[in-house]
């Protein structure tokens, strides 16, 4: 693990040289004002790591959203200059013809300025664009029909704000659910900026028949679990961690604890075995491995966040190879499970192939 720590920042020190390497080459300017455009360009690099090592969380709340925004967005944007470039390199290779292009090239700077440009207006636009998701299940139980509004990975902090979880609060009360899950991640990685803007008064106007309910994710960790669960309480958000509640007499819900307290939480098996299994059985649980054990436990519906599908491009195709089920719906054996992108996300503000989402589940039993 300790060599994995230090292979990491040496692959980013390199994929960054080779970045601003190639920008210096494909820029048709004086070398003057290639040296002031790289300056610049280098900022947002050492906002990011200056952020993620010291943040300062006594400086103005304005601040460290400027930092956290520009910060986490520029490393995105990296991320695609490095696949430009690469692709680009390539294609050099293989067509001399083109190598002029994308040497001292003002055709060559334009056309891949206007790609990012495009890129990333168009992110930002269909992350702000919350999808409804309509699913409907029958499970193999007596129940009553409800309506359960399901979210996750609101990462409330410097990026994500009180304004921006008003919107998200108005939008889920509209669908006027019986019962609200959060499946983790409420807070981002710090619980000052959501202290400071009283965020847990917004999320306290979240109405719902039988409660809003809640398990942990591991940026609730991150954040200071202890303080993360203070902040819910305050929102009147019921936490289940490692437990269950039978909710009106009707069905059980259980919130497991997240996998960054993987050594202190409880088998799933343990959470269930005392239940009484003729009630619907809805599980939280954060992270979604090992969904077998849903299944074993006798769980009706499972609902899970955290892979936020990878946010972007090709991210996602790593998700969705490391996932049984990296985003949408699946049915193992009698046990229904959602695994949901997120309402909110980490970092920069872009949705590129992937989308911020809201479930809103008719669940209704025989």
């Amino acid at each position: 693990m300790r060599l994995q720590f230090m292979i990491f920042p040496v692959v980013v020190l390199l994929a960054v040289i080779y970045i601003y390497y190639r920008i210096w080459h494909i820029l048709p300017f004086s070398h003057l004002l290639k040296w002031l455009i790289t300056i610049v360009l280098l900022l947002p690099v050492g906002l990011f790591f200056g952020y993620m090592s010291s943040r300062n969380d006594h400086a103005s709340l304005w601040v460290n959203q400027l930092f956290s925004i520009v910060s986490t967005s520029w490393m995105i944007i990296l991320l695609y200059l490095l696949m430009i470039f690469l692709v680009t390199d390539i294609a050099r290779l293989c067509i001399p013809a083109i190598r002029p292009w994308f040497n001292n090239s003002l055709y060559g700077t334009l056309g891949i300025t206007t790609f990012m440009i495009v890129t990333f207006i168009g992110g930002n636009l269909w992350y702000h664009h919350k999808v409804r998701v309509p699913l409907s299940i029958e499970i193999d139980k007596p129940m009553k029909p409800i309506r359960i509004v399901g979210i996750s990975d609101l990462h409330l902090g410097y990026t994500i704000g009180k304004g921006e979880l008003a919107k998200w609060v108005e939008m889920i009360n509209a669908e006027q659910p019986d019962l609200i899950l959060i499946a983790g991640d409420i807070i981002d990685s710090d619980v000052v900026p959501v202290e400071k803007q009283r965020m847990y008064e917004e999320l306290g106007q979240l109405k719902a028949r039988y409660g809003v309910f809640t398990c942990l994710g591991n940026h609730d960790y991150y954040a200071n679990n202890e303080k993360s669960e203070a902040l819910i309480q305050q929102a009147g958000i019921t936490l289940l961690k490692d437990e269950a509640m039978l909710v009106n007499d009707e069905l059980y819900i259980v919130g497991r604890d997240d996998r960054a307290n993987d050594y202190n939480r409880k088998s799933l098996a343990d959470l269930t075995k005392d239940l009484d299994h003729s009630k619907p059985i809805l599980l939280l649980d954060h992270q979604p491995y090992h969904l077998n054990n849903a299944v074993t436990a006798g769980v009706d519906f499972q609902l899970s966040g955290h892979t936020h599908r990878g946010q972007i491009f090709p991210i996602s195709l790593i998700t969705d190879m490391v996932y049984e089920k990296s985003h949408g719906y699946l049915r193992k054996g009698n046990t229904h499970i959602y695994v949901t992108s997120g309402i909110g996300l980490w970092g920069g503000k872009f949705r590129i192939g992937t989308q911020s989402e809201y479930l809103v589940l008719e669940m209704a039993g025989q």
